[in-house]
């Protein structure tokens, strides 16, 4: 019998690894170093056809329960803690590091847009910034909705993404409406997923051929790349999260330490993974001159995940929570207690 939930965090795992190896790739392509152009697009393209809406839906797993539990007003404070503080903290964090070692990396990063980070969010960020929007939409959404309409909240959600290139919206609204789909998705998995955890292995060898056979179709037969959006990438997207869902369950029979503790630490290597990949970047190229593409690749992308999980037992161990997290006393969610008791 599996663990309850351990699908998940080997879900987030395999996502966190395919988000450092691409942040890693993106690097060492763009810092110029001798790679094939060719194969760098196509697979940078299939890892960001799917990786970060697969961290929008595993959001929305337990969106649900977590409304009803807490409230509208009570998750959105709650997501202010988790989401929103990490969010400012390391956006300034990584944007200063930047601005002073801009001279060593692949661009200059000024102040001024570093500390425009509540309406322009910079590097990795940008998931924080839009999770916390699709968050305080669907709190609302939801909040109204019984379960029988979870499939048409869906296709709703669908619809406006796969028309948001016509439709008059800004960059919050593009934030929203290009991920809250594979939200929405999360959520309504939850109808289904009694059946994909009794079929997962067919279903792994199922979703995994259509993962072959679309990825190919979608950028081999018809030359098409992730940003081209529109129903083709939402069908793509779905797919893919549909297999490494069905294949994490099926890795849910046995118990890999490591894959777990990487993906129960997945904020964490998503906060820090930049500053460790391109540190190494620079090590290994501007000081031991060293531009093998496979050495930049795998060293990067292990230093990518290792530095953040050391970096992690270091603020467990010293006490530095407010790394992460608000201390309790300036928390927003001790800030509405207070203010409910004084009512």
């Amino acid at each position: 019998m599996q663990e309850r939930n351990a699908w998940v965090d080997y879900a987030k795992a395999i996502g966190i690894i395919l988000v450092v190896y691409g942040h890693v790739a993106r690097g060492v392509f763009n810092a110029g170093l001798p790679m094939d152009e060719d194969n760098y697009l196509l697979v940078d393209s299939i890892i960001y056809s799917f990786h970060m809406p697969l961290f929008f839906f595993l959001s929305g797993l337990f969106f649900y329960d977590s409304l009803m539990k807490r409230g509208t007003t009570g998750l959105i404070v709650n997501k202010v803690d988790t989401v929103v503080y990490p969010f400012i903290v390391w956006s300034l964090l990584q944007g200063l590091i930047e601005v002073v070692l801009s001279n060593y990396t692949n661009g200059e990063v000024t102040l001024g847009e570093v500390f425009s980070l509540l309406w322009s969010p910079r590097a990795q960020f940008w998931f924080l910034y839009a999770l916390f929007l699709v968050f305080v939409v669907c709190s609302f959404v939801y909040a109204k909705a019984a379960r029988r309409y979870f499939l048409q909240l869906l296709l709703a959600f669908s619809a406006l993404y796969v028309f948001k290139q016509d439709l008059a919206m800004g960059n919050v609204g593009r934030f929203i409406f290009g991920n809250a789909v594979f939200f929405a998705l999360g959520i309504w998995f939850n109808e289904i997923k009694t059946y994909f955890l009794t079929r997962y292995v067919p279903l792994t060898l199922l979703f995994g051929a259509l993962f072959v056979v679309g990825q190919y179709l979608f950028h081999i037969t018809f030359g098409l790349n992730w940003e081209v959006g529109g129903l083709p990438v939402l069908a793509l997207a779905i797919v893919s999260i549909f297999f490494v869902i069905a294949l994490s369950m099926w890795l849910g029979r046995i118990r890999m330490e490591w894959l777990l503790f990487i993906g129960a630490s997945s904020m964490t290597v998503y906060l820090m993974h930049i500053l460790a990949g391109s540190g190494v970047r620079v090590i290994l190229g501007s000081i031991l001159g060293i531009d093998s593409i496979p050495v930049h690749l795998v060293v990067g992308t292990l230093v990518g995940l290792i530095a953040p999980l050391l970096a992690q037992v270091i603020i467990k161990r010293y006490d530095l929570y407010f790394l992460m997290a608000p201390p309790k006393s300036v928390s927003a969610t001790s800030l509405r207690s207070r203010r409910a008791v004084a009512h």
